[in-house]
């Protein structure tokens, strides 16, 4: 079977961020893959669902959960376009997810910034996968919201 890539997947995730930014959410994506294989697709639904624990990892996780009939995600890997906040940082520690891989650094609201040490001892960390494209997204939502 053939390993794809990261980048493969982050933009996987791109897609779903370019989905929530077509229904005025902020432009966050997430997938959530095994095996070589997306499980689970989700995009922010705060405004959608007036729900402000409706971030793309909740989405993701919820999904990928009911998909696997678990609770537990050790041999799963997310990823996602933003450093995940302190909520989704909480959720994916008690989720044990195996690897966390994010676009661009959050530094105002990202977990990092409080404590890095937020996610399982167990779970892997690679940051910055197409974090360019991920910033992009988000600062032309913002720019354009501010006009």
């Amino acid at each position: 079977m053939m390993n794809l890539t990261d980048e493969y997947f982050m933009n996987a995730a791109l897609r779903e961020a370019e989905a929530a930014l077509e229904k005025g959410e902020i432009p966050v994506g997430a997938v959530i893959v095994l095996n070589n294989r997306i499980i689970a697709r989700a995009h922010n639904l705060t405004e959608t669902l007036n729900d402000v624990t409706a971030h793309a990892e909740m989405q993701a996780l919820t999904s990928a959960f009911h998909y696997l009939g678990a609770k537990y995600l050790n041999d799963c890997t997310i990823f996602v376009t933003l450093e995940p906040c302190v909520m989704c940082a909480g959720a994916l520690y008690w989720s044990q997810i195996g690897k966390v891989v994010y676009g661009a650094s959050d530094p105002k609201k990202g977990y990092t910034l409080v404590n890095a040490a937020l996610l399982h001892p167990k779970t892997e960390v690679v940051c910055g996968i197409l974090a360019k494209e991920s910033r992009r997204l988000l600062e032309d939502f913002f720019k354009k919201l501010r006009m």
